[in-house]
């Protein structure tokens, strides 16, 4: 059974990555054990905008308090990656979080230099500034996107929110100005009120596969029309989930919420019922089933857009509904 894929020009033994988080890659072990159980790449944890800021500038206060969660710098965050190389044999993708251009031209050359296979980045910025058009918003996307581009040889995959008017035109936009890959989506986390310190709170919830749909529709919407891979994040967490992603354009699915929950080893089980399932089904690899339910592969072009809204309005019974 064939499982191989290509990500931004990587070869990867099968579509199961791991996705970028802490837990699973601030400890050497962990990414040995990582590769142990057939996972086909890793994206670090990502290094943050506010920790280059704070190794470079002479902050506030209040961001100084802010930024005492961070626990490695930069050369830490260079070492790290070092290291990963020398303990695995399989794709090692940084990652950058951003919110503006800064340094990261320069960062990011920093990370290539250190052995990095490819750059995820992943620009979370939530919008507050009243005076800031959308259309502006989007060019400070592309000119990250253009500057860091210009600055390495390696591919750049930009992690995006689905939080654009249009989401076609700027995917489109973001592919001819330079990502090698799209991951989609980013998760915006949102903050709960704390009542009994009456404060704002952090409150990270692990996704659902509820939350694979956005995704599963809009990389169903854009592959084979623009010129770019497409990674699927959020909600990933059975074998059948994988698949659904592959089936509408994915090239690979970062998992990261399973891992957490179930522990590194459940990559053997994914992969083990990946293969179950294609022998069950006839198929040979993934190659055949990439796409093969996209939007450009279905009959009609209304099966992931507006005809599939209404029909799910006008099927659904609520169980109550049975007993009358």
């Amino acid at each position: 059974m064939d499982l191989t894929t290509t990500y931004m020009g990587l070869q990867l033994k099968s579509p199961l990555v791991v996705g970028a988080s802490a837990p699973l890659s601030e400890n050497l072990d962990n990414i040995k054990r990582i590769q142990d159980a057939e996972g086909a790449a890793i994206v670090l944890h990502s290094f943050f905008q506010e920790q280059l800021q704070k190794e470079k500038l002479d902050l506030a206060n209040n961001l100084n308090k802010t930024t005492d969660v961070f626990h490695v710098g930069e050369e830490e965050y260079l070492n790290h990656i070092r290291k990963a190389k020398e303990v695995t044999g399989i794709p090692i993708i940084a990652s950058i979080n951003v919110s503006d251009l800064g340094d990261w031209a320069y960062y990011s050359k920093k990370m290539e230099q250190a052995g990095a296979d490819a750059i995820e980045l992943n620009i979370y910025n939530v919008p507050t500034n009243f005076e800031q058009s959308s259309a502006q918003l989007e060019q400070n996307y592309i000119d990250i996107v253009k500057t860091i581009k210009a600055n390495v040889s390696i591919p750049i995959a930009l992690k995006i929110s689905p939080f654009f008017s249009n989401m076609a035109y700027i995917a489109k936009q973001f592919a001819d100005h330079g990502a090698d890959a799209l991951v989609l989506f980013n998760r915006f986390y949102q903050p709960d009120i704390d009542l009994e310190k009456l404060a704002v709170s952090p409150n990270l919830l692990l996704s659902t596969s509820q939350d694979m749909r956005l995704p599963l529709r809009w990389i169903a919407i854009l592959y084979g029309r623009i010129d770019s891979d497409f990674a699927a994040t959020s909600g990933i967490k059975k074998a059948e989930d994988v698949i659904k992603m592959i089936m509408v354009g994915a090239n690979v699915t970062m998992i990261v919420g399973a891992l957490l929950r179930y522990g590194i080893s459940y990559l053997v089980d994914l992969r083990s019922e990946i293969v179950e399932w294609m022998e069950k089904h006839d198929y040979q690899s993934i190659k055949e089933i990439q796409g093969s339910i996209s939007q450009i592969n279905c009959s009609g072009d209304s099966a992931f857009e507006r005809v599939q809204y209404i029909k799910a309005l006008q099927t659904y019974h609520p169980i109550w509904s049975k007993n009358i």
